[in-house]
């Protein structure tokens, strides 16, 4: 059997799905699938996301911000510290107000629990047909349609796009090599309950093994993203509860109160992967599939979301213009709209996880004392939080809060 559409995605994560609920509000008619090997919504992964002050007007734009709002936690302020597990003082080298100039918070924090269902129910209200459980198994590029084989069936449709995350195996369908490299690190990811408020503060805290940090969660509650190496967090996946609640206090400190860990306590390896393309004939990547990055900064769902803005905006315009959406003159002015962006946002990223996950002392006293020269220059600290919220002018329309 084979059904027309004209953009089939592949992965139902909050990338794809934010696209196919894009798409469908700004062209109506657009036949749209959306394919994944679950139900969206179904998988807790343990995440929570912080998302950008731009990424937020997009959800605004979209009607989906109103069915996370009250479970989204702004981020008031930030502190950065730099320091050994052991060291009973973590002086604060930076600090960063969380406001925008206008007083927007720069960023949320939202569980992805509530997130993903979200987004399903906008997709799925603008008539985004959604395929779940199933899988594109392989595609086909023709001169004018794509054909998408699923488990029992075939799709033809104008442009594929790949949202299927970091090991994507339809990138490797497509040829599309990647730059990449082991980090021979992991994140453990929780959820903690503490005695005390944490008034919205996001704590960054330096440690040689990686950076450990804290991100405020609704009520009593804070996510944690702690990076140790590959041998070490394997034995804290393996430790009873007590252990890792020991070994969790030696890192988070005792000014917020005792601490308890809700739900699982989840891994995941890191490294960096940025594909050499974005696109080909009919096919697009974005998100995880396009880019894997340190999630040090927080930015890995947003790169991810400027992503569908742009490819969104892309697709709609060229559809309005008459031109085909799965041209390949078409997919490179998204390609050449976000490459700058993941590669900058890699490289920072990368060069602060190597600069900061080490015991050096002569790094340590140049990175504090590079960090101290920023904390005294307030515009450049503004442009950088400016930066992180994704408001700056050559953002996609979406980002800044209007409609396509």
């Amino acid at each position: 059997m084979s059904e027309r559409q004209d953009v089939v995605i592949a992965g139902g994560g909050p990338v794809g799905l934010t696209l196919a609920a894009a798409l469908v509000q700004a062209a109506p008619g657009l036949a749209v699938t959306l394919v994944d090997d679950r139900r969206p919504g179904t998988r807790d992964d343990g995440r929570a996301s912080a998302i950008a002050a731009g990424a937020k007007r997009m959800l605004e734009q979209l009607g989906v911000w109103g069915a996370v709002a009250d479970s989204a936690q702004p981020i008031n302020d930030m502190i950065v510290t730099d320091s050994r597990v052991r060291d009973v003082v973590r002086p604060v080298f930076l600090t960063f107000d969380g406001v925008l100039d206008d007083g927007e918070p720069f960023a949320h924090m939202v569980p992805n629990v509530d997130l993903t269902p979200a987004l399903l129910a906008a997709a799925e209200a603008g008539g985004v047909t959604v395929l779940a459980p199933e899988t594109v198994s392989a595609f086909t590029t023709g001169d004018g349609s794509v054909e998408v084989r699923l488990g029992g069936s075939t799709l033809r449709a104008g442009l594929l796009v790949a949202a299927d995350g970091v090991r994507s195996r339809l990138r490797d369908l497509a040829g599309i090599r990647t730059l990449q490299w082991d980090y021979g690190q992991v994140g453990l990811v929780a959820t903690v309950a503490h005695e005390r408020p944490h008034k919205g503060r996001a704590e960054e805290h330096f440690l040689p093994s990686g950076p450990f940090a804290t991100l405020p969660l609704k009520g009593n509650r804070s996510s944690l993203v702690w990076t140790e190496t590959k041998a070490e967090a394997g034995h804290l996946m393996a430790a009873d509860d007590a252990t890792f609640a020991t070994e969790l206090a030696r890192r988070f400190g005792h000014h917020l109160g005792a601490l308890a860990v809700e739900g699982k306590r989840h891994a995941y390896p890191l490294s960096l992967r940025l594909a050499r393309d974005f696109v080909r004939p009919r096919f697009a990547l974005i998100g995880d599939a396009a880019h894997s990055i340190h999630p040090l900064a927080g930015q890995g769902l947003n790169l991810g979301l400027r992503d569908v803005a742009a490819l969104a905006e892309t697709i709609v315009e060229a559809r309005r213009l008459g031109l085909d959406i799965g041209a390949l003159d078409v997919l490179e002015r998204y390609q050449a709209w976000r490459r700058f962006d993941t590669l900058e946002m890699g490289a920072i990223t990368d060069g602060l996880n190597r600069l900061f996950s080490n015991d050096s002392r002569i790094l340590r006293g140049i990175r504090d004392l590079g960090l101290g020269l920023v904390d005294r220059v307030p515009f450049l600290k503004r442009a950088m939080i400016s930066q992180a919220a994704g408001i700056d002018a050559g953002a996609p329309r979406l980002l800044r809060g209007e409609a396509i």
